[in-house]
């Protein structure tokens, strides 16, 4: 065997192995609402060597990378069997994304990824591209995902190779290995991106939180977090779409907004958690928030904290796209412990840990985005005025 081709295999099969298996650790948080953790929990440098390396000598000589990947992120989340999964965004080299399935005991460590991508069948008109895949555990048995499908504009001129349109794919399993696709989610709204299942029926139909838009990135007149129903998801269809929380101007969701994951069903309505994007002068910033809604009425906000939850922090800033947070998958153990799966700058993934009482009392008792300037001021003044007098 090549000198050189033994030591390079040697020595990446030893940083790949310290690398799946490193400890991560909490890191004391100020704001008492989620702790943080010290490393991101899968990068590209996570995807398996086999992946990556052809292992033959004869053809790789060099033993070099044959297959190169740019970033893992956006990753739906279940627990099945003591066992947390992830069903990461991984983006080649080539700039095409796919999802993969990484496991964990613990959800905050070693998480190492199944043996193989998974293969998500084809309808007639083929994904170009696919992104942010959100996981639903639904009552009828089956394990939804609901995931973004890229195509290329067929009505623009055929010289513009740049204009995309966004749609709702849907697939479903019972084992996470076997998968059926589904029809694309139909609405009347223009195109779908960000959208999720909820994971009971709602009024006997089944519901979706949308994001109707009127071009791939762009909301246009659309915009703001939907709320639709259809009456089977064989055949999806949304014929009627309910804005439950709009874009509004200066405030974390001036731009377009979208949930993340499936939400929550609490004792005290439905939490959620969804992303909220504004304009600044360096560009798009992405922030997550939470809301509750109401459990017989999900398109019912009933309570809604003021401003982020979680924004980019020191290292999570830098990325491919810069200055951006967003999550599809989170967690909520039987103890009431909540693993958050949310990933920085379309680069890495990275967990949060809460408990639901809280994430709840944290909606609740926080106080809402009055939309004005000086009735942010009154409301600090008020937390102040309050604080003085506990010191009598």
């Amino acid at each position: 065997m090549n000198k050189d081709f033994k030591q390079r295999q040697e020595k990446i099969t030893t940083q790949y192995e310290l690398l799946i298996n490193k400890k991560n650790i909490p890191i004391f948080s100020v704001n008492g609402i989620y702790n943080r953790y010290e490393n991101p929990i899968l990068t590209r440098d996570h995807v398996p060597l086999n992946w990556r390396f052809d292992f033959n000598e004869e053809t790789n000589p060099f033993f070099m990378e044959r297959i190169g990947f740019n970033a893992v992120f956006n990753a739906g989340a279940i627990k099945i069997k003591d066992k947390y999964l992830l069903v990461a965004r991984v983006e080649g080299n080539d700039r095409k994304s796919f999802f993969a399935i990484a496991e964990s005991s613990n959800g905050i460590d070693n998480f190492k990824f199944w043996e193989k991508p998974i293969t998500i069948p084809q309808l007639e008109k083929l994904d170009t591209n696919v992104y942010d895949m959100r996981l639903t555990q639904h009552d009828d048995g089956y394990i939804y995902g609901v995931f973004c499908s890229e195509r290329k504009d067929s009505s623009v001129p055929k010289g513009d190779t740049s204009v995309a349109i966004a749609n709702a794919g849907i697939i479903r399993t019972k084992n996470l290995k076997d998968w059926e696709r589904l029809p694309d989610l139909i609405s009347t709204t223009g195109q779908q991106r960000n959208v999720v299942l909820f994971p009971h029926l709602i009024q006997g139909k089944y519901a979706f939180f949308t994001r109707p838009q009127d071009g791939f990135i762009d909301t246009g007149r659309g915009g703001g977090i939907g709320f639709g129903l259809s009456d089977t998801i064989e055949n999806p269809e949304i014929k009627e779409e309910k804005i439950v929380d709009p874009k509004i101007y200066h405030t974390i969701y001036e731009v377009k907004n979208g949930l993340g994951p499936a939400p929550i069903k609490t004792e005290k309505g439905w939490l959620n958690m969804a992303h909220g994007v504004r304009g600044t002068a360096a560009g798009l910033r992405y922030t997550l928030y939470l809301y509750i809604s109401d459990i017989d009425c999900p398109w019912k906000i009933t309570h809604k904290p003021h401003g982020h939850f979680i924004a980019p922090y020191k290292e999570e800033r830098i990325g491919d796209v810069s200055n951006v947070v967003f999550s599809n998958g989170w967690i909520l153990d039987d103890d009431g412990k909540i693993y958050i799966y949310y990933a920085s700058s379309d680069t890495r993934l990275h967990v949060a840990t809460s408990t639901i009482d809280q994430l709840l009392d944290y909606c609740i008792n926080s106080p809402q985005d009055k939309l004005y300037s000086h009735l942010s001021v009154k409301t600090i003044n008020n937390l102040i005025e309050a604080n003085k007098k506990m010191k009598c």
